[in-house]
């Protein structure tokens, strides 16, 4: 296991305390590169159990996602809203999607997002 990087975990307790999702990061994990603005883990909780309800398919899940996360001790994971993974040219999906990653998963990160381009 190995040790989180501080300063990551620094920004996601800012992230988590201010209730804000205007910090954006580009983050290297398992070899995919995540880029998009980061929110406080309650926010995401929220409009991920909404996306699901109003799915005729997934809706029972969402109430996975209604409980509270752990509040003790400092993050354990980056939650991404309007994200995209990076795939050469492309940005997957279109739209940008909802991520979690475990910040010890985290290899490389920079502040900012990369915008990509289908030219």
């Amino acid at each position: 296991m190995s040790k989180p990087d501080e300063l990551l975990v620094d920004i996601a307790t800012v992230v988590e305390s201010g209730q804000s999702n205007q910090m954006s990061l580009t983050v290297v994990t398992g070899g995919a590169v995540i880029t998009g603005r980061l929110a406080p883990e309650a926010v995401w909780r929220r409009r991920v159990s909404e996306v699901l309800t109003d799915s005729s398919r997934l809706g029972e899940f969402s109430a996975v996602f209604d409980t509270p996360g752990k509040e003790d001790g400092p993050p354990t994971h980056l939650h991404f809203h309007v994200a995209r993974i990076l795939q050469g040219t492309v940005g997957i999906p279109e739209t940008g999607g909802m991520y979690r990653v475990a910040i010890d998963d985290v290899s490389a990160w920079t502040v900012g997002d990369f915008s990509y381009s289908d030219h």
